[in-house]
């Protein structure tokens, strides 16, 4: 599903921004933790207080989400990363035990398209990149 230059990104990024529709039809984005999940093959998104939020809300109503990781490692040359995965996610409301400010709650992405530049080929600018879309 993922390239081991992928798993790699995402292993070192602790930030991302997940998109999901809201009921109506208004899009909503919002910057959110979030680990690699090797069991299920998935993306965990926590927070706080995750069920109240509006986007388990969102998940939990139509369950279509875009999640994007990106960064720039270098400015001077320019390189630019980025990681995109579309697909279908599902609120979990107690898939760990409570920790903190943490409610036990994941939002749980299961990639169907990934985008990916940068993070495979590294050393060229941007214009040069070659994207790595796929269907998985």
């Amino acid at each position: 599903m993922f390239t081991d230059a992928e798993l790699s990104y995402l292993a070192d990024q602790d930030l991302g921004r997940l998109a999901t529709q809201q009921p109506d039809g208004t899009l909503q984005v919002s910057p959110v933790s979030f680990t690699w999940n090797p069991d299920a093959k998935a993306i965990d998104v926590t927070g706080y207080g995750l069920t109240r939020s509006r986007k388990y809300r969102n998940v939990e109503a139509n369950g279509r989400v875009a999640f994007v990781v990106d960064d720039r490692p270098s400015l001077t040359p320019m390189r630019v990363r980025c990681l995109e995965i579309r697909g279908r996610a599902e609120a979990l409301p107690t898939a760990f035990p409570p920790d903190g400010h943490l409610d036990g709650a994941v939002i749980r992405i299961h990639p169907e398209r990934i985008v990916s530049f940068g993070i495979d080929d590294p050393d060229h600018d941007p214009i040069e990149l070659t994207p790595n879309n796929r269907n998985v």
